[in-house]
């Protein structure tokens, strides 16, 4: 990542784009947009942004589908991204959370919000560099290339489910608590919902056990999450 990050929104509300331009920039954020879901992937490709804001009711395809689109190409998926609506339920939060976004923010909302947010999400998913790897069981993550394998499968995973299975690896069999995850990937700055640590321990779980294998995630009830313990 650059010293000015550049940040793809994908909006079709020209007004919400231009504020965030102006906000953006003026945080020393580079910035490029696209209008709707049809060109959202080709901007992607072609403009390799380290973040993405991604509105969620789009013309041509759904914010939704464009977030899983994301996820599923192996060129896009580390790319961090944060979900923009107007949907507050909690059913929606946590359907935008499975669909790979990283974070979610609901209109309207405060710029300086948004902004802090962005920080939050860069940081974790850029977190520094170490030409070490850390191995546990049959699980190993390169930590310079972010590389994960298990049983010489790769496995991909997004920004934030990579910096939680890094976190839990650090800590192997430690039982760690809700409260103590989202402190650990989000920091006091921003306030997470505790429910949001669940919706990417499920999906981390997902993605170690594609072919089948073991979990190595214990679920303690009432006192959070243990790591091959």
């Amino acid at each position: 990542m650059t010293d000015h990050p550049l940040i793809l929104v994908i909006e079709d509300e020209t007004s919400l784009t231009t504020l965030l331009r102006y906000n953006l920039e003026s945080e020393g954020f580079r910035v490029a947009s696209v209008e709707n879901g049809t060109d959202a992937m080709a901007a992607i490709a072609g403009a390799k942004p380290d973040l993405v804001l991604l509105d969620w009711m789009l013309p041509g395809l759904s914010g939704i589908e464009i977030c899983r689109k994301i996820r599923r190409d192996p060129e896009t998926h580390e790319v961090p991204v944060i979900l923009l609506t107007a949907r507050g339920e909690e059913s929606d939060r946590v359907r935008g959370l499975d669909c790979g976004a990283d974070d979610y923010v609901v209109k309207p909302f405060g710029v300086s919000e948004l902004i802090a947010r962005i920080g939050a999400v860069l940081r974790r998913a850029r977190p520094g560099s170490d030409a070490s790897a850390l191995g546990v069981g049959d699980i190993t993550v390169d930590l310079a290339s972010h590389r994960v394998v298990r049983n010489g499968r790769e496995v991909h995973l997004g920004p934030t489910e990579y910096r939680l299975l890094r976190h839990f690896m650090e800590h192997p069999g430690r039982v760690l608590s809700r409260d103590h995850l989202l402190e650990a990937l989000w920091g006091r700055a921003v306030h997470i919902e505790r429910r949001t640590v669940d919706v990417h321990v499920r999906r981390l779980r997902q993605a170690l056990n594609d072919k089948g294998e073991e979990d190595v995630i214990r679920t303690v009830r009432s006192a959070g999450y243990a790591f091959a313990d």
